[in-house]
């Protein structure tokens, strides 16, 4: 601690080391004793211009500012921010600072700090911002103890742009970051989707020496296993137990948590049992995580399983376990025991939450009791527990997925008087429905008003001027800006403010508007919403770019869907499966079936593992036509990988019999048929068609009678085709008479067909 005696310009007492005891908080204005053990009296502050305070608020503040950096213990520095709150004296205190700061008294960031670890603990954010950005005025200098404080402050807002301006600040003025700056940034990173960001973090931090640590890795990992990424997040833990030491348990439960999520249950169990090995047991968060997986799965035999092994090792299930336990049996339509299990977690003591509730509720709205999921609502609204945006989206979607549009709209409109504000799922819903409903203006209307919110003064201000805001980028540049220049308190209440302008369209809304742009054929109010998110500073996913080629492929613009198909590629975005299904499905309808195989193995080349020799063999032997060792060279590779998909061969089946190569057709129809495949009731339609315009009725018959083996009832206009054409041909009568008998005994009803062996056709 530095000497105060060389600061000082007039004489100043000091009050005595501070002791808790010294406080007396049995009422509700806190007394205190802080006499001199010298003469027993208050400080004294002696300025040029005559000044002295018996005030004793005054004298404490006095005394904090001298004295926090200190208080040692989290006890004695939690006693003091709770006496400044308690008694509103953070005004005060600040003034206390400004009178030290003018009799000459060097203020140190430890002194300012205090000021902003009381406003931040009891939730004033604000207030913690504003001192930050005056200690410009006290002569002060923010060290890495202080900037840490207010980034903690700003995360915990979900501020990140201005925690990263915060962070280049300290960088600028020479502050050495420490392993709590990194990790709360890290954090930060994370939660903001930019894992990128974070392990860039994890570079900077061992370039200036300092060790990540489990807590660092940690939060990666669960922010990989959040995004899905579940391999990365298994190297990344390998990496973590080789080089920093044994994880916690946070992060093995994310671990088993990213497996579940994406429905790898086996693997999460293997997981599991390695785990125990050394030394893990799996928590109640463990098991709730596998138990939550396996309803998702459907899994619900082994749900109830590993429930009753909770129960059997003693562990007591909390509300979010009950939840759990209530969704899965709502799911599996036993809503009546979702409602006995929410009757037991009561009688247990526990007090149920939304989350609960809503898991009744959807259980309702998803067998169409719609009565009892809003007559279970307005009751929980009666006893004032809760309004919550959630519970209103489960009931609005229930309503739109029957049809009951006008409904849904009377729910969302009396959210907002009842003080719930819709989220970006409450209005995706809505939105969805209303386009379903091919209500598009209201669908549209409503997307700007969601974007707008309830300050559509802050949206014209954001994006007109000559600093417009339209992306995260611009948005970065004006925070820093503004920080740079010592307006931090004002990027604060910019952001808070923008935060609650309204709810931000995200891309999952785009893309619902696209689709009803797309259905309704306007696709030009497509393109213009696609053009649009870019502008906003999103960017479109395989659904945005799948949803859009599509519905260019129906008004006949090919040229244009292959140029987003192009767009999609040269801007990072890896198309899906169903990216390329669509395209080869248009392909094949537009008999450019080679087209359609090609781009089929330009998606297998961006598959883990597939070797581009063996892809690239296959498109010769396709483009030489050599069809039959494309197609087992094809199921080969999938077989190989286990990663076999009956769509593409069907596409290509498909396509074969439009463009007329029925005999291509067959010959996938027999690779398919020698690696045991079935085709499905869309393919044997084609095939059949195909081979009755072709005159090749043996074929015809045998692929309908395959059809009939299999149990699919073909439609009335693919069965008259065979049987007509069997009766007039010369010598295939008797096998319309035969294929009639067979109909009749496999549930074929239509008399437009079945009547035709009344024909005379049949008697010459």
């Amino acid at each position: 601690m530095f000497s105060f005696s060389k600061f000082r310009t007039k004489p100043f007492q000091i009050p005595p080391t501070f002791h808790p005891n010294h406080f007396n908080n049995n009422t509700s204005r806190t007394t205190f004793s802080l006499l001199s053990s010298e003469d027993d009296q208050p400080p004294r502050v002696t300025s040029p211009h005559p000044t002295t305070t018996t005030h004793p608020g005054l004298c404490f503040c006095i005394w904090v500012a001298l004295k926090f950096e200190t208080l040692r213990t989290q006890q004695s520095r939690n006693l003091v921010s709770r006496i400044l709150f308690a008694n509103n004296w953070l005004s005060l205190y600040w003034q206390a600072l400004q009178l030290l700061n003018k009799n000459g008294v060097l203020i140190t960031a430890d002194s300012v700090r205090a000021a902003i670890r009381t406003c931040s603990t009891n939730g004033l954010a604000e207030k913690a911002v504003e001192f930050f950005g005056r200690m410009t005025e006290l002569g002060c200098k923010p060290d890495a103890h202080t900037y840490n404080t207010i980034l903690r402050t700003v995360l915990r807002k979900h501020l990140f742009l201005l925690a990263f301006s915060l962070y280049n600040m300290m960088l600028k003025s020479n502050c050495v970051p420490d392993e709590f700056t990194f990790n709360m940034l890290i954090d930060g990173f994370c939660k903001s989707g930019s894992i990128k960001g974070a392990l860039e973090m994890v570079e900077e931090m061992e370039r200036r020496d300092i060790l990540p640590s489990v807590v660092t890795f940690t939060a990666i990992i669960s922010r990989l296993c959040h995004e899905r990424k579940v391999d990365e997040a298994c190297r990344l833990f390998n990496v973590m137990k080789e080089r920093w030491g044994q994880p916690d348990s946070i992060c093995y439960n994310a671990l088993i948590d990213g497996f579940c999520k994406l429905a790898r249950l086996d693997e999460a169990v293997s997981f599991l049992r390695l785990l125990e090995r050394d030394g893990f047991v799996l928590s109640r968060v463990g098991y709730s995580s596998l138990i939550d997986g396996l309803f998702r799965a459907r899994r619900y035999k082994e749900a109830h399983s590993w429930y009753a092994m909770v129960l059997k090792e003693g562990i007591k299930p909390d509300v979010v376990l009950y939840t759990i336990m209530m969704r899965g049996f709502s799911e599996e339509g036993r809503v009546g025991e979702a409602v006995w299990m929410l009757d037991e977690m009561t009688r247990r003591g526990l007090v149920p939450d939304a989350y609960c509730y809503n898991a009744v509720i959807k259980g309702f709205c998803d067998i169409g009791l719609l009565d009892r999921a809003r007559s279970l609502q307005l009751e929980v609204s009666e006893h004032d527990q809760f309004h919550n945006a959630c519970t209103y989206t489960i009931l609005i979607c229930g309503m739109c997925n029957t049809g009951m549009v006008g409904k849904a709209q009377e729910i969302f409109n009396q959210m907002e008087k009842l003080g719930c504000y819709p989220s970006v799922v409450t209005f995706n819903a809505l939105i969805n429905g209303l386009c379903k409903a091919r209500k598009l203006d209201e669908a549209h209307l409503l997307f700007y008003k969601m974007e707008i919110g309830r300050s559509p003064s802050l949206f014209f201000r954001l994006s007109q001027g000559s600093d417009p805001v339209f992306d995260t980028a611009s948005l970065q540049k004006k925070v820093e800006q503004m920080c740079e220049s010592g307006q931090v308190l004002n990027a604060y209440k910019f952001l808070i403010q923008l935060a609650d302008s309204g709810v931000v369209p995200d891309i999952f809304t785009y893309n619902i508007l696209i689709n009803g742009f797309c259905k309704a054929g306007n696709i030009n109010g497509a393109i213009k919403i696609f053009k649009e998110l870019q502008l906003k500073g999103l960017s479109p996913d395989p659904v945005t770019y799948g949803t859009l080629i599509d519905g260019l492929f129906r008004v006949d613009k090919e040229e244009d869907a292959l140029k987003i198909h192009e767009h999609m590629l040269k801007h990072g975005c890896e198309p899906s499966f169903a990216v390329y299904r669509s395209l080869m499905t248009w392909l094949c309808r537009r008999r450019k079936v080679s087209l359609a195989f090609s781009l089929y193995l330009e998606y297998l080349k961006n598959v883990p593992g597939r070797e581009d020799d063996s892809i690239k063999t296959l498109e010769e032997y396709f483009d030489s036509g050599k069809v039959e060792k494309a197609i087992r060279g094809l199921l080969e590779l999938d077989f190989k990988f286990r990663d076999f998909n009956l769509a593409p061969y069907t596409i290509l089946l498909i396509g074969f019999c439009q463009v007329k190569k029925v005999d291509e057709a067959l010959t996938v129809l027999s690779v398919l048929h020698e690696f045991n495949i079935n085709i499905n009731a869309p393919s044997c339609v084609y095939l059949i068609h195909g081979l009755c315009e072709e005159g090749k009725l043996d074929d015809a018959v045998d692929i309908f009678l395959y059809a009939m083996d299999k149990g699919f009832v073909l439609k009335s206009r693919i069965c008259k085709k065979l049987l007509e054409c069997c009766l007039h041909s010369q010598n295939k009568k008797e096998y319309a008479i035969d294929l009639i008998c067979r109909m009749k005994s496999h549930g074929y009803r239509s008399e437009s067909y079945l009547n035709l062996e009344k024909m005379p056709l049949l008697n010459q």
